[in-house]
């Protein structure tokens, strides 16, 4: 039977300031989330000149270092991936999400072969070091037409290595109902035709396929809504607004987020994390050891909000926290019953 300690929450360090307008140095944003008394990590893949001071602090604090991740453009960035992977093992990290470009250095777009192909790389590599790669759901990624998930993973498997990802679901709940979204990668046909279902309500969603399969090793806590407003507060260096893929996790004040919040709007984002919850305190196969909260401040989020970003980052934790106790409560009751 699953335990409390089975599961732990921590927060990123791109989560933990309260503005984009001034950010705290390392230092600080370990302290801030020690302070916070609710997470049990922090989550960050330092630069060079940033990992002593990291180091430092996290002993200082006695906050463990047990998540890190960087994005990475391959024929260009495998020798920063190797680099990471030996800073995370030094701090003590269990996992490294992996970002994969949608485009290789030299122009192409990756294949699902040459995909999966870094991926049995970097599996070996990061294995070897202690450290689990993680490859994550996410936008401007390989990984945007979510249905090619799927696909990777089989083509890892047929190798005979087990194919771990990041659960970073705000990647998906943000283009249910957004025809302009899914349009990316070409995704919007599939999702038309039934052979991509975002919504985790239906069955055959890409969600819980992923997390019956034991493929979640690692998730991102980050509210998002169906048809997210796009963030008109901030914009790209081309002038483009943000895409929208951040929502307060708790009511904003008013005028701090570009549109009405309604709490009930959350409701298909918390369902993705409860089913993971249920089915991480039921199969004992579940990979699943730890959910970084990271609500940020980019353009794409929450830049040029009034809400704290890192108050939304506490506040999810609470309730990860509270669903938890929850979900392990009625797990042990459903198992006295049999």
């Amino acid at each position: 039977m699953r335990k409390a300690g089975d599961l732990l929450f921590g927060c990123t360090a791109s989560g933990t300031t309260h503005s984009d307008t001034s950010i705290p140095d390392i230092a600080t944003k370990v302290r801030m989330v020690k302070g916070a008394g609710v997470f049990d990590y922090f989550d960050r893949s330092p630069p060079d000149e940033e990992f002593r001071d990291l180091l430092k602090a996290s002993e200082a604090c006695d906050l463990p270092v047990l998540a890190s991740g960087w994005f990475y453009t391959l024929g260009r960035d495998e020798p920063l991936f190797e680099r990471n992977i030996v800073k995370a093992r030094l701090l003590g990290s269990r996992v490294h999400n992996v970002q994969v470009m949608t485009d290789h250095a030299d122009g192409h777009a990756l294949t699902d072969a040459e995909v999966a192909e870094f991926y049995l790389r970097a599996h070996d590599f990061g294995m070897r070091h202690g450290v689990t790669p993680c490859f994550e759901v996410h936008v401007n990624m390989w990984s945007e037409h979510v249905g090619r998930v799927a696909t990777v993973a089989r083509l890892v498997e047929a190798r005979g290595v087990p194919f771990f990802m990041t659960l970073d679901h705000s990647h998906v709940i943000f283009k249910i109902g957004n025809p302009r979204e899914q349009e990316v990668q070409g995704m919007r046909a599939d999702v038309e035709a039934g052979i991509v279902v975002l919504e985790p309500d239906r069955p055959g969603s890409v969600t819980q396929l992923w997390i019956d399969a034991n493929c979640v090793h690692h998730a991102h806590a980050r509210a998002a809504i169906p048809n997210n407003p796009i963030n008109t507060r901030a914009r790209h260096p081309d002038g483009s607004f943000g895409r929208g893929i951040q929502v307060p996790f708790a009511p904003p004040k008013p005028g701090e987020w570009v549109a009405e919040w309604r709490e009930a709007d959350l409701e298909p984002w918390k369902a993705v994390l409860r089913n993971l919850m249920r089915h991480h305190a039921r199969d004992a196969g579940s990979p699943i050891r730890q959910i970084s909260c990271e609500h940020i401040p980019a353009v794409d989020y929450g830049a040029g909000h009034g809400y704290s970003i890192f108050e939304q980052n506490v506040a999810c934790a609470r309730w990860l926290r509270a669903e938890w106790g929850r979900t392990l409560a009625q797990a042990q009751q459903q198992g006295a019953q049999q």
